[in-house]
């Protein structure tokens, strides 16, 4: 089931509400959890940290560990974190830190603690918010609504294999690459075998959601030298199963379809001014005038859109 969207706006705006919108119009599609992924402005140095850990009665115990491991990759908070509990076990967390030494090394250390707590985004200018409920329950919570941005992405979750917790919703951040997130609608066949493949190159995978792959493969493959495009292209014959995701970089969002195209994909796009998802509905939402609407219903599709005059392309 699930939803998927993506938005890009022609100039930064109020992209967090939009991609509420596209994702309150598809909650009957999953609202046992909602995430969004927004691209602020971006930071020259520095990263924004969004996660969750999952007993709030531990929490300064938790996050005393993150800056003990932070402080010994070579950085350190840049002010109080921000903090979200509710009736619910786990909690919500928003760090803003300096740059470790070694991005790589930092997170492969952060890790280790991710029997209590994990990190679901490190950018310049990514920033993750997911939890359990309907669009406008995670946004009330958490803001989204007043995000300001260039592009994102949301998802509506319908869980039907792992957790529902918000660790295992989309969302999913291609640790360790920062600024890449990836949401997706269906099933990953050979999940285990392409998983335990990137795990003996040093990946790591914290949930037990086949989507959370896709993010890592496609970030691993231009890691190799391939463009985003090329990236797109080889995972419609190199990954099984039946899938159309979208995958974001700091310059815009690429996606790609299956080749038996058994979920689908519309999309209004206005000179750059663009919005995507799984039901027309939803970017009728963000585009309520008349719109030429692009139904991608067809096997094998792959494209990229840019934000701006930036390219994925490379």
């Amino acid at each position: 089931m699930c939803g998927i969207a993506g938005r890009i706006l022609s100039t930064p705006g109020t992209v967090g509400r939009d991609l509420v919108n596209l994702m309150d119009a598809q909650k009957h599609r999953g609202a046992d959890s909602t995430g969004f992924a927004v691209y602020t402005a971006p930071r020259d140095t520095g990263y924004v940290l969004r996660g969750m850990g999952f007993d709030k009665n531990k929490l300064d115990h938790d996050l005393d560990d993150v800056q003990h491991l932070l402080k010994q990759n070579g950085g350190d908070l840049l002010g109080d974190p921000v903090i979200l509990t509710d009736a619910n076990k786990h909690y919500c967390f928003r760090l803003e830190i300096s740059d470790p030494k070694d991005l790589t090394a930092w997170v492969r250390d952060a890790d280790t603690l991710c029997d209590r707590i994990e990190i679901q985004s490190c950018g310049r200018s990514l920033e993750i918010i997911k939890d359990i409920g309907g669009a406008e329950e995670v946004a009330n919570k958490h803001g989204v609504r007043d995000m300001i941005g260039s592009h994102g992405l949301g998802h509506a979750r319908l869980a039907t294999e792992s957790s529902v917790l918000p660790n295992a919703s989309h969302p999913f951040w291609a640790r360790p690459f920062s600024d890449v997130a990836i949401v997706h609608n269906g099933q990953i066949t050979d999940y285990f075998t392409q998983r335990d493949r990137l795990r003996r190159q040093g990946y790591q995978f914290l949930t037990e959601n086949d989507s959370e792959l896709i993010a890592v493969w496609v970030s691993d493959q231009m890691q190799a030298g391939l463009t985003m495009e090329q990236a797109l292209k080889k995972s419609i014959t190199s990954i099984d199963g039946v899938f159309t995701f979208m995958i974001a970089t700091q310059d815009g969002i690429g996606f790609a379809k299956d080749r038996f195209a058994m979920k689908p994909l519309v999309v209004i796009d206005q000179a750059g001014d663009l919005a995507a998802a799984t039901e027309e509905q939803a970017v009728r939402r963000v585009f309520a005038e008349e719109s030429d609407v692009i139904n991608h219903d067809g096997p094998s599709l792959f494209g990229i859109w840019g934000v701006g005059n930036r390219s994925l392309a490379a």
